[in-house]
This record gives structure tokens, C-alpha cells and sequence, in this order.
């Protein structure tokens, strides 16, 4: 692949949107072709199953049907959008990616890492990650700045705080899992400071020719 892919992980209400806003402005400004997208989503199929996936008249969904749902919107955004981008050379900025679902299903779902991550695998096309920036911030913090948001609660932000530790759990489990490729960002931080974090982050990459 001749470019560069970063995912935005973390905990619902962590501050993602606004940084993945920052960090394609710096880039672009840096002269680098920069593609944003987001999971579930990113193309008008994938765009679809998000709708069902995060409807909260759906409250009956099976766990199982959710992470193949999940699993069914990626499958077609790596095809569609993801691998062709990375293959024209593009940095590809991703809110959220297949470590959600290991959290979210895997983790808060108890279904297993394994089975999400065997789910996925035909799904990937062998797509990882080069970087993936972890939004750390209290699950409680994070759930109370997405109620101040100026949009209704989705499916999955309606689950109780017990689910919501257990995903940040499967996070943290997967920062130490992947060192490498996990960068912790303090997201209880402010905007500016946050934001340089990223950027730090990015530039130290740079430095090492990765």
C-alpha cells in the first residue's frame, strides 16, 4: 500500500470528531491527500447497515446479528473506499475500525475476541491499521459530553455505564496488546492540547520513517 491509514478509537463522547476535523487540516495543509471516513459507514451500503445497526427501535438486535452486521458494512468499505484510497496513495483517517467491534461486541457483548476477530478476517482483506489513536477518557465523562450534544443518543450510546466500562476495558486490553500500533491520547485534556498529542504522535512516526 502506497499510503498511510489511522483509525480513531475510544469510548463514546471521547472527542473524536473534532480532532479527526484538526488532524485533516493539518495534513492537508502539509500537502498530503487526506481521506476521512467513519464505521459503521463511510459508503452509501455501509451508510445503509449503520442505520440499522445504530436505530434504537431495534432493541431487540442479537449480539451475533450485530457484530456480522458490523462486520458486512466493513467488508464493503475496506473493498470500496479504504483499499482503493490507500492504493492511490492518500492517508486514510478512519473513526473507528475493526478495534471497536473487538470492544464493543467482543468485550462489552461477551462474545469473544477471537470470534470477532475471526468474523472479521475475511472481511479485513488483510487491512491493518498503521496507526491507531485511543481517545482515554472516563466512559462516565464521555457518555455525559454525548448527552450535551445537540443530537439524540444512538442504540449503542443508550446501553447501561456497565457496558460502557466493560468496552473501554477491550480498549485498554487492546493497547496492550498492540504497543506499536496503539497510542494512548489523553482525551480529558482540552481541544489545543489534545491536538497537539495527535500531532506528536504523527510527527514521531515521521522522525523513525515509518
Amino acid at each position: 500500500m502506497k499510503g498511510y491509514f489511522i483509525t480513531f478509537e475510544g469510548p463514546d463522547g471521547s472527542g473524536k470528531t473534532t480532532q479527526i476535523t484538526l488532524l485533516k487540516e493539518y495534513l492537508t495543509n502539509k500537502g498530503y491527500d487526506v481521506l476521512v471516513t467513519r464505521e459503521p459507514g463511510g459508503t452509501p451500503i455501509s451508510e445503509a447497515i449503520r442505520e440499522i445497526i445504530l436505530d434504537t427501535k431495534y432493541k431487540e438486535m442479537n449480539p451475533i446479528t450485530e457484530m456480522l452486521l458490523y462486520a458486512a458494512s466493513r467488508a464493503q468499505h475496506v473493498a470500496q473506499l479504504i483499499k482503493p484510497a490507500l492504493e492511490q496513495g492518500k492517508i486514510v483517517i478512519c473513526d473507528r475500525f475493526v478495534d471497536s467491534s473487538i470492544a464493543y461486541q467482543g468485550v462489552g457483548r461477551n462474545l469473544g475476541v477471537e470470534v470477532v476477530e475471526e468474523i472479521n478476517r475475511v472481511a479485513l482483506q488483510g487491512l491493518v491499521p498503521n496507526l491507531t489513536l485511543f481517545f482515554d477518557i472516563d466512559p462516565e465523562i464521555g457518555l455525559k459530553r454525548g448527552m450535551e450534544r445537540d443530537r439524540k443518543a444512538d442504540r449503542l450510546e443508550l446501553e447501561n455505564i456497565e457496558f460502557h466500562r466493560k468496552v473501554y476495558e477491550g480498549f485498554c486490553m487492546l493497547c496492550s496488546r498492540y504497543p506499536d500500533r496503539f497510542k494512548r491520547i489523553n482525551a480529558q485534556a482540552d481541544i489545543q492540547e489534545i491536538h497537539h498529542q495527535i500531532i506528536n504522535e504523527i510527527e514521531q512516526l515521521s522522525k523513525y520513517g515509518k
